[in-house]
């Protein structure tokens, strides 16, 4: 038996958890030309951000048009987390400290760094510094996981993190942030004149940038199975090679578009909700990776060794031949 299989072999083990407990995506509170140098446009934006945030959310809104219409902007946005919905939820918060959330992140992000910027002298792998965070169907936590990791990976040392929400659908980021965001990534690839720099949200994370959604129309999904889409996700791939890329997707079974998101990444956190998602949806959803060689399982929301409601996750390594353990996730 593989280890995916005995990954997925666990989803139907242990008891639910009580209707208490915080899931981790549930949150308790209410809820450019491709061609162009993105490098310069993101570090023209963080150039404007040297001096304190205010405590206002943007320094300036974009000023919006009709939904079809294109977007102007001025200025550029920066935002400050809420800290307080983020512990809330449950989430890693940047002062977690060793905390066991701020540990097992450490173990699950470790390997990803690893992949993404090469390790004593071993080169990084292609494209891993874009890590895609996805899932079977919804409701498993890929966003709150993509949230966690990308807060984790910004208290690295060397380490600038990206976070673009591509689950256009269901845009989740900002909100779960409490960050304001009207344009994004949908605002990027339909508008060629639109300053990436323009739609970036520096967060008060130090080494935290959000790219939005982007405001929605009717073949928003479709826009991400695009030239344009490949084009803007090769630009950040080979201009910006420096900086981890974290893309919270839409689940693989929910939308075709996913696994074409899926084929331009060079790593994927896989996650799967325990006692819930079914074994026959987690090999369906694994079916639609085999572009990517560097693929990693975190089962989340399942009961802890010691019988508690505290929470942990599993990860089986890399590539479909041989997984190794890939870490531990969050108690929620």
């Amino acid at each position: 038996m593989s280890i995916i299989e005995r990954a997925a072999g666990k989803l139907g083990q242990g008891e639910a958890p009580a209707a208490s407990t915080i899931h981790a995506n549930r949150p308790s509170v209410p809820p450019e030309d491709n061609g162009r140098l993105i490098e310069a446009a993101i570090e023209r934006a963080e150039a404007s951000f040297s001096e304190p945030l205010p405590s206002t959310r943007q320094v300036a809104r974009p000023a919006m048009q009709d939904d079809d219409g294109p977007a102007t902007v001025i200025g550029s946005q920066r935002g400050s987390v809420d800290i307080a919905r983020l512990r809330m939820m449950g989430a890693l918060t940047p002062d977690a400290g060793r905390s066991k959330i701020a540990e097992e992140y450490r173990l699950i992000k470790r390997p990803l760094i690893t992949n993404a910027l090469g390790h004593a002298g071993n080169p990084p792998v292609p494209n891993g510094n874009l890590i895609m965070v996805t899932s079977s169907v919804p409701g498993e936590g890929k966003s709150f996981t993509a949230i966690n990791l990308a807060i984790s990976m910004a208290t690295e040392l060397e380490n600038t993190v990206l976070l673009i929400d591509a689950d256009v659908a269901k845009s989740s980021i900002p909100r779960y942030l409490g960050l304001d965001a009207d344009l994004g990534l949908l605002d990027v690839l339909r508008n060629p004149s639109l300053e990436l720099s323009d739609v970036l949200i520096k967060t008060d994370i130090a080494k935290l940038t959000v790219l939005p959604a982007g405001r929605g129309f009717a073949h928003a999904t479709e826009l991400l199975a695009s030239s344009a889409m490949r084009d803007f996700v090769k630009d950040i791939a080979t201009r910006y090679h420096d900086r981890i890329i974290i893309f919270d997707c839409p689940p693989l079974l929910a939308t075709s578009e996913a696994t074409v998101l899926a084929s331009y990444m060079g790593q994927i956190v896989f996650v799967v909700e325990a006692s819930r998602t079914p074994q026959e949806a987690v090999k369906d959803a694994l079916s639609h990776l085999t572009d990517c060689e560097h693929v990693g399982i975190v089962l989340n929301k399942a009961p802890s060794r010691g019988g508690s409601m505290d929470y942990y996750g599993y990860g089986y390594g890399y590539g479909y031949g041989g997984y190794g353990e890939y870490g531990q996730q969050q108690k929620q």
